[in-house]
C-alpha cells in the first residue's frame, strides 16, 4: 500500500533560469504538514507543477530528481492558463476561500468559474486514476479539490479515498448562499473519509447536510460520525492537524540557527521582540493586529524604546488587485506608526515583505519573546505551533485568535483574543510584555507539551486509524522494500 498525496500545487517551486526550470521545496501549511509524512511513509504526490511547461519531459526529468531527494515521486497534473484563471483564481479563491472564511460579500459567483472547476477536476481525475492502484490510499486535500471524490468514482478508481479540509467549514446560513452548494454537499459523500479541523467545523457541516440533504442519514460511530445517502456511507470526523514537533524542536536549537537569532535581536535593538508572520491575506487580520499595536504604543508609553514588533508577511497572489490594496494598506500603516512613534535608535516596527529561508524563520521564532497569531478566521494556523516548537528556551508568550482553529487545543494557555477587539488586543500585548521569563515559563511549557504531543503523526495515525489504516505499518513496508532493494554496484 502507499500514500497518494493529491493537492491543487505539487510541494515545489519552478523557477525559470537562463537554461530553463529548476525546482526548490515548497512553503506553506500544507507542505509542511504533509512533507515529513510522505518522506518517512513514502508514496506519491499529484498536484499542479505551479507553471506552464513548454518541454514535458524536461519537466518530469526535474520532478523525478526532486522526488528522489525527497524520497517520495511527484506527479504533475498540467493546467492551462484558463485553468489556473477560472479554476484557482476564480472558482477557489474567489469563491470558496471567502465565503468558507465567513467573508461572503469577498464572493464572485461567475457561472463560468464553476464551468472551469468541473473541467480542472476531470483533469485531475484523470493523472489520478492513471497512476493510483486498487491498494492505494489517495488522500485529496483541502478547498480546491471537494469534489474530486465523486469523479474518481466515477472513472472506475478502486482505491479507498479520503478528503482533509484545511480551512474552516461555515455555517449554513454562509454556506447556502453557493450555487452550486448540493453538488458540493454531494460530492463530499462520495469519499470514503472526510476530516476537519475542529469539531465546530463538523458541527457546520452536519448542518449543511441537514439543510440541503433532509434525506441523508446521519449515526455516531466511536470517535466519528457516519453519514448514509443516495446508497453510500461516508465516515466524518474532527482530525486537528500538528507539526513535525520534533523536527522544528532540533533545527531551533541548533548553533546556527542560535546565532542567527542572537544577530537579529542584537540588531533589532529593543529589550524584547513581537512577532507576527503571516502570508498576504485578508483573513489574516494583518491591518487589525497594526493598529492594535499602534494603540498600544499610544496608551501605554513604557512600552516606547521597550518592544518593537518584527512584523513578515510573505508574498501572495500579488497580481490580485484586491492583494494588491491589501499590501499598500499594510504598507500606509507600517509607515504612518513609525513616522508617529519613531526615536532616535528605535524603530518601533521592522516591516519584511518576502519570502524567508527556513534558518531565518526558525531564528524569527526563537528571538520573538511575543508572537501575535490573529488571524480573523483561520482553519489551524500552524504558525502557533511553530513558534511553540521552536520556544527551545521555553518563555515566549503566544498571543492567539479565538478563531484560529489552534484556538481550540491551544487556547488554555495562549492569550486568547478576538482581534476584532483593538483595545483587548493593546491591552494584550501590554499584560504580555509585562511578564518576567519565569512568570511565562509555565504557559509555554504546556503549549509546546501539547504541540509534541499532538504532532503531525498523530494527525496522520488518527486519519488512518479512521480508516482501518494503520501509519506504522506503512512505514514499516517502506523499510522491508528498502532492504530488499539491491544495493547500488
Amino acid at each position: 500500500m502507499r500514500l497518494v498525496i493529491v493537492s491543487n500545487r505539487l510541494p515545489i517551486v519552478l523557477e525559470t533560469t537562463e537554461t530553463g526550470f529548476r525546482t526548490r521545496r515548497g512553503a506553506g501549511g500544507l507542505v509542511s504538514a504533509l512533507g515529513p509524512v510522505l518522506r518517512r511513509c513514502g508514496g506519491l504526490w499529484v498536484g499542479w507543477p505551479g507553471a506552464e511547461a513548454s518541454d514535458l519531459n524536461e519537466l518530469n526529468a526535474l520532478l523525478a530528481d526532486h522526488g528522489r531527494q525527497e524520497g517520495f515521486d511527484l506527479v504533475p497534473v498540467i493546467l492551462s492558463a484558463d485553468d489556473i484563471s477560472g479554476f484557482y483564481r476564480g472558482f477557489s479563491n474567489e469563491i470558496i476561500w471567502p465565503l468558507f472564511h465567513d467573508l461572503q460579500s469577498r464572493c464572485n459567483f461567475v457561472p463560468e468559474y464553476w464551468t472551469a472547476y468541473r473541467v480542472v477536476k476531470d483533469k485531475f481525475a484523470s493523472v489520478v486514476a492513471a497512476n493510483a492502484q486498487p491498494t492505494d490510499f489517495v488522500w485529496v486535500q483541502d478547498y480546491h479539490l471537494m469534489g474530486l471524490g465523486r469523479r474518481l468514482r466515477e472513472v472506475g478508481l478502486l482505491s479507498r479515498i479520503g478528503y482533509f479540509l484545511h480551512i474552516p467549514f461555515p455555517p449554513p446560513d454562509i454556506f447556502c448562499k453557493l450555487p452550486w452548494r448540493v453538488d458540493v454537499l454531494d460530492a463530499l459523500l462520495h469519499y470514503d473519509l472526510v476530516g476537519f479541523q475542529t469539531a465546530h467545523d463538523l458541527d457546520n457541516f452536519f448542518d449543511c447536510v441537514r439543510t440541503l440533504l433532509p434525506a441523508a442519514k446521519r449515526r455516531r460511530a466511536g470517535d466519528q460520525f457516519q453519514v448514509t445517502y443516495d446508497g453510500r456511507t461516508c465516515c466524518l470526523g474532527a482530525f486537528p492537524i500538528g507539526i513535525d514537533f520534533d523536527d522544528y524542536g532540533r533545527a531551533a536549537a541548533s548553533p546556527a540557527v542560535a546565532e542567527r537569532a542572537k544577530q537579529i535581536r542584537a540588531d533589532l535593538q529593543v529589550p524584547q521582540v513581537l512577532l507576527g508572520i503571516d502570508r498576504l491575506d485578508y483573513t489574516k487580520g494583518i491591518p487589525y493586529r497594526l493598529r492594535a499595536f499602534r494603540l498600544a504604543l499610544q496608551r501605554y508609553p513604557e512600552l516606547h524604546r521597550r518592544v518593537g514588533l518584527l512584523e513578515v508577511v510573505v508574498p501572495s497572489r500579488e497580481s490580485v488587485p484586491e492583494y494588491q490594496d491589501l499590501k499598500a494598506e499594510i504598507e500606509l500603516l507600517v509607515s504612518q506608526i513609525n513616522g508617529e512613534f519613531t526615536q532616535p535608535g528605535w524603530i518601533p516596527i521592522h516591516y519584511v515583505f518576502r519570502s524567508l529561508e527556513h534558518d531565518e524563520l526558525l531564528a524569527y521564532y526563537r528571538l520573538a519573546d511575543v508572537a501575535l497569531v490573529t488571524p480573523l478566521k483561520d482553519g489551524m494556523n500552524l504558525v502557533a505551533k511553530e513558534y511553540c516548537a521552536c520556544q527551545v528556551e521555553g518563555d515566549g508568550v503566544l498571543i492567539l485568535s479565538e478563531f484560529a482553529g489552534s484556538a481550540v487545543q491551544m487556547g488554555g494557555d495562549a492569550v486568547l483574543v478576538n482581534p476584532y477587539d483593538l483595545d483587548f488586543v493593546a491591552e494584550a500585548i501590554r499584560r504580555a510584555v509585562s511578564l518576567t521569563r519565569e512568570q511565562r515559563r509555565p504557559a509555554m511549557r504546556r503549549l509546546r507539551r501539547i504541540v509534541r504531543k499532538q504532532d503531525i503523526y498523530w494527525w496522520l495515525g488518527r486519519f488512518l486509524g479512521a480508516c482501518g489504516l494503520s501509519m506504522d505499518a506503512m512505514t514499516e513496508e517502506r523499510r522491508a522494500k528498502s532492504k530488499a532493494a539491491p544495493l547500488p554496484v
